[in-house]
């Protein structure tokens, strides 16, 4: 197995301007959070995938920009598409770990979720060649309910995660975990890199990404990342879906309403404020920015309610 190229560039040097972590989820339009319980797993193989296609034009756009990004992939899609993989690689690209199939963290116990992650890895490593250090759980479902994930993720040698949302949300958070990059357990050098939030009437506002970068206006995305890089010093999380550049992927009538409305809203004008995005800012792969953060990373308080596996 191939170590991953170092990640650390000129970008890394103390006072460069910031580069901020770009990331996609990998999976597919009939594999989302939004859809889980109206699309079954066992129907996925009947379903035609578009993620190739959409996979694609992300890595002409990222060209374009002249950009590197990390690419949170399935191991269900890498199996299915393995010259994809290769293809997001040769790019210089990072390959990272979004688990198999898109089960929540907390939908596991700790057991299955080490066969998951190790399933996972196992078949992005096949494609590439190159060892996988980096992982995002499903819809961000690592939180207070599982504090043995983290314990996992290090023990299989992950370097870091981003799987952290820290705001209150209906599928997913931990608003009480810290902003920016910490580390989860004393024992261990694994890094957390929860996704970017912004203070806005010092409340914590999601701001990196996905939906929210869809729906908003632009401007509330640049306002953010500026706070977060310019008050705060820190590079910006930001993540999106090779879905969300598909309007003309099928729709699916019979999902509730609200489900169809996060999941279809803003798609016709979601390439061009990418573009904007990635030519605006400076941009990296996200183990780049774990290996820049890692100096300053706070550690998680441990309170006993979590349980003993954050403790040595």
């Amino acid at each position: 197995m191939n170590a991953p190229p170092d990640p650390c560039r000129a970008a890394c040097r103390p006072g460069a301007t910031i580069v901020n972590g770009l990331s996609v989820d990998v999976e597919d339009w009939f594999q989302v959070g939004a859809f889980e319980n109206v699309i079954a797993r066992g129907d996925w193989d009947s379903i035609r995938m578009r993620v190739e296609g959409n996979v694609a034009r992300i890595i002409d756009l990222f060209a374009e920009a002249d950009v590197r990004a990390t690419f949170f992939t399935l191991g269900w899609v890498a199996k299915r598409h393995p010259a994809m993989i290769r293809r997001i690689a040769e790019a210089g690209h990072e390959i990272a770990s979004h688990g198999y199939d898109h089960v929540r963290v907390h939908s596991f116990t700790r057991r299955a979720f080490a066969e998951d992650i190790r399933k996972a890895r196992h078949i992005l490593e096949d494609c590439t060649g190159v060892a996988v250090t980096g992982y995002r759980a499903p819809s961000f479902s690592i939180d207070q309910r599982t504090p043995w994930a983290f314990a996992e993720l290090a023990e299989q040698g992950y370097a870091y995660s981003s799987s952290v949302a820290p705001v209150v949300h209906d599928h997913y958070g931990w608003p009480d975990a810290p902003r920016f990059a910490f580390r989860p357990l004393p024992w261990s050098s694994l890094v957390e890199l929860p996704v970017t939030t912004a203070l806005l009437g010092g409340r914590r506002v999601a701001a990196g990404g996905g939906g929210f970068f869809r729906v908003l206006p632009y401007g509330f995305s640049r306002w953010a990342i500026r706070q977060v890089n310019r008050r705060e010093g820190r590079p910006a999380v930001f993540y999106f879906h090779p879905w969300e550049i598909d309007p003309d992927q099928p729709r699916v009538g019979h999902a509730p309403l609200r489900s169809r409305l996060r999941h279809y809203t803003g798609l016709a004008k979601m390439a061009e404020k990418l573009r904007a995005l990635v030519h605006e800012f400076r941009w990296g792969r996200m183990d780049m920015i774990a290996h820049r953060e890692a100096p300053r990373a706070g550690e998680l308080p441990a309170p006993a309610s979590l349980g003993e596996e954050f403790a040595a």
